[in-house]
């Protein structure tokens, strides 16, 4: 596969320069692609948490993103882009003012790309006669008969572990980098608004694990601020503003970004972490339209459906319902439709399912007013099919009905990696054609695993790597940190798997044809 023609690296805390060719396999230090027309730093608008690309979408011969970022006082958007690294012929975005009703926060979103080019870009901010450093950054469109190379991961900053500079900060996202993905798929937890981060936390060993903190991180998240905090806190980190810069992101949501295990029915204080997420995350804002499930679709090998277990859910209950009711609901009856009637329509290689939430792994939340364990997923226990099940029965029958193939599912949440193969052959409910699921996380979080499953669909563990037994809760220099790769040749349309390490490093892969 080939890769791209130009290299990266931090100029700076604030902005990323560009060097077109290579540099000895090393990206080469450079200034700011273009001049301030004011020089004082302290009248220049700032670009804090850098730039991101986000939803790249492929409709035909053309193809469309979003591009994302953040000041730090009220001022105007601009972003340039070209096919050129020299940003010569560069076509010019006036985007929408930042402000404080949207946490200085802005996105464009950049229509009519070419299939299966490169593109370069960067962001200012204009306030008046002052005008920000420029931030640059670059993306790969869909199409063109090439391969597609995706990674996935989830959970950031959790558990109290956050940006540890003496480590070398969130490491995995320069590992990820170094694997030059067209996309990434952020599968939950971006956050963990629920959990402060503290100055110190001493390891089981008697080291100490050593954190960059902020006042907004200092505390449980409540106010908008403090969702907004959350969230700026994992910009602080190098690596993570680098990848950001270069790889487009598709973000999910799932329980951390508000409070752990919340639903519906306990979504008190919840209009804020929902409004921040939505400032931060790279999506695409249509009016009237306040939903986070939608498909990527990346040319003809590939389309991806990003759902919402969190939004629709009824209460965490014992899940043992025998017939589906208001108390089994997990997607909600229009993202259900959607969702099947979309995966019938694909007319994509393979489609891909990035969920928030494990199918058949036991994720529990406590008990019931009558003692009885409460389950966080659908899983509940060996089948038959029961509570939230059904609706997943629900599904899988309609796509074996309708013929639907090549569906894989994403999933991280449960902080450790495996492989899932779930088949009929072994399933106590049994109408529904074998399908794959693929775990992988945490990318800068405590560690734990691995789960428990549920016979219901059949699920075998092919691989797993967790921690090792009576360890939970490790840090991330432990080593237990987690991403995955789907690569689907541009020749054959085989999809190869590969669930990696902190460092990259192959673990464990297959081929699916």
């Amino acid at each position: 596969m080939k890769r791209r023609s130009a290299l990266w690296t931090l100029v700076g805390a604030g902005s990323i320069g560009m060097r077109a060719g290579l540099n000895g396999g090393k990206a080469g230090l450079i200034g700011a692609a273009a001049p301030a027309s004011i020089t004082a730093e302290s009248l220049r608008p700032g670009i804090p948490c850098g730039v991101m690309v986000g939803d790249p979408v492929s409709n035909g011969a053309m193809n469309s993103v979003v591009i994302w970022s953040r000041t730090d006082r009220a001022a105007g958007m601009e972003v340039e882009y070209s096919g050129r690294a020299d940003f010569q012929q560069a076509l010019r975005v006036k985007g929408p003012t930042a402000s404080a009703e949207t946490g200085y926060t802005a996105r464009v979103e950049l229509a009519g790309l070419k299939a299966g080019a490169e593109y370069f870009y960067r962001v200012t901010f204009v306030d008046g006669s002052a005008r920000s450093e420029p931030f640059a950054g670059r993306f790969r469109t869909a199409g063109g008969g090439k391969s597609v190379r995706v990674l996935w991961s989830g959970d950031t900053c959790g558990q109290g572990y956050g940006i540890n500079t003496d480590w070398g900060g969130m490491r995995i996202y320069e590992a990820m980098r170094q694997r030059e993905p067209d996309f990434f798929i952020h599968s939950g937890d971006t956050i963990y608004a629920d959990n402060p981060i503290p100055r110190e936390i001493v390891l089981k060993d008697g080291s100490i694990w050593r954190n960059v903190v902020t006042e907004a991180k200092s505390r449980v998240a409540r106010t908008l601020d403090d969702f907004r905090g959350a969230h700026a806190y994992n910009f602080l980190d190098t690596n993570l503003r680098r990848f950001h810069a270069e790889v487009p992101q598709v973000w999910q949501w799932d329980d951390h970004e508000f409070r752990n295990n919340w639903s519906p029915g306990n979504m008190e204080g919840s209009a804020p972490a929902r409004q921040a997420f939505r400032e931060f995350a790279p999506m695409r804002m249509r009016a009237g339209v306040d939903r986070i499930y939608r498909k990527i679709s990346y040319g003809q090998l590939l389309d991806v459906f990003v759902i919402d277990m969190r939004s629709y859910r009824a209460v965490n209950t014992y899940n043992r319902q025998e017939k589906e009711g208001p108390e089994t609901v997990y997607l909600g009856a229009a993202q259900f439709r959607w969702l099947g009637q979309a995966l019938t329509a694909s007319r994509a290689k393979w489609k891909v399912v990035a969920s928030d939430m494990p199918l058949g792994l036991l994720v529990g939340d406590g008990k019931d007013e009558q003692g009885r364990a409460r389950f966080e997923a659908s899983a509940n226990g060996d089948g038959p099919a029961l509570g939230r099940e059904l609706e997943i029965a629900r599904l899988l029958a309609d796509l074996k009905k309708a013929r639907v193939k090549n569906v894989v599912w994403l999933t991280a949440d449960v902080h450790y990696t495996a492989a899932h193969h779930y088949s009929p052959e072994r399933a106590k409910f049994t109408g529904f054609d074998p399908f794959w699921e693929f775990v992988s996380g945490p990318l800068n979080a405590g560690t734990f695993g691995p789960g428990v499953l549920d016979n219901t669909f059949g699920p075998e563990v092919v691989f797993a790597k967790a921690p090792p037994k009576g360890q939970a809760n490790l840090p991330p220099s432990a080593g237990y940190q987690f991403f995955g790769e789907l690569e689907v040749d541009g020749k054959t349309g085989d999809m190869k798997v590969t669930l990696r390490d902190l460092t990259g490093a192959a673990l464990w892969e297959r081929v699916l044809g």
